[in-house]
């Protein structure tokens, strides 16, 4: 997804709901470069890469969502 810098300040200060979810997303992200750095991951590090993974894209869709909203309004 690609969205310049002003719009994605604006809808970070604007809009609560993307707001959460880019935080989520932020959080989910660093955890899993967290875990992408680990020379060994457990059998659990690893479901919970996954799931993370998972979830980002949720919330990444749910942005892209918003964003389009916005544009087209």
């Amino acid at each position: 997804m690609e969205i310049n810098e002003d719009l994605l300040e604006k809808l970070i200060k604007e809009n609560h709901e993307f707001k959460k979810i880019h935080d989520q997303h932020s959080k989910l992200k660093s955890r899993v470069e967290e875990l992408n750095k680990l020379k060994l991951i457990t059998p659990e590090q690893e479901i919970e890469k996954k799931k993370h993974q998972k979830e980002k894209l949720i919330l990444k869709d749910r942005m892209g969502e918003i964003v389009n909203q916005h544009q087209s309004s």
